[in-house]
């Protein structure tokens, strides 16, 4: 989801590389597409909507400074704003209370469950964890064999349920 999001705003910034200045023109080209990009990663209405109101409101109003393109600007406008929103921690995982950590991985089909998992065991290998990976979707084989290959990838160990389909 975010690299087809990423893919998107860069392709809006792109555009507006060649302007020299920000109308309320290109701006609401610009903003269309990014309210666009964001609905299509199913980011909620209402927030896109909020989002897209304040960016507004910053984008037109606000000069551009002298040592930023107008493109520039509207990037570090919409990178402030989605900071605003989804705030600016690092993040990470907090501490465990108990050992093992499970972590349950749950979406629907093909929404990046495999992947998302085996980053995120690449991930804990980096922050000196010892993750084991297991695939708890007996009723597709070819499942099980994608977090094999995944795991393998990330440089993690699998338990393999081969045999075990109960």
């Amino acid at each position: 989801m975010f690299d087809s999001l990423s893919t998107r705003l860069q392709d809006v910034f792109q555009h507006l590389r060649g302007e020299v200045r920000l109308t309320p023109e290109t701006v609401e080209i610009a903003l269309r597409e990014i309210r666009m990009a964001l609905l299509e990663a199913d980011v909620n209405f209402k927030v896109v909507k909020a989002f897209v109101d304040k960016v507004r409101d910053r984008a037109v109003g606000e000069e551009v400074l002298k040592s930023l393109t107008p493109a520039q600007q509207v990037v570090r406008i919409v990178r402030d704003e989605m900071l605003g929103l989804f705030g600016d921690s690092q993040g990470g995982l907090p501490p465990s209370t108990t050992s093992p950590r499970v972590i349950l991985m749950l979406g629907l089909q093909g929404s990046g469950k495999t992947t998302t998992t085996g980053k995120l065991a690449k991930w804990l290998v980096k922050q000196g964890k010892h993750p084991i990976v297991v695939s708890t979707d007996v009723r597709r084989p070819a499942a099980i064999e994608q977090l094999n290959v995944v795991a393998r990838q990330a440089g993690v160990r699998v338990h393999d349920p081969a045999g075990n389909l109960d």
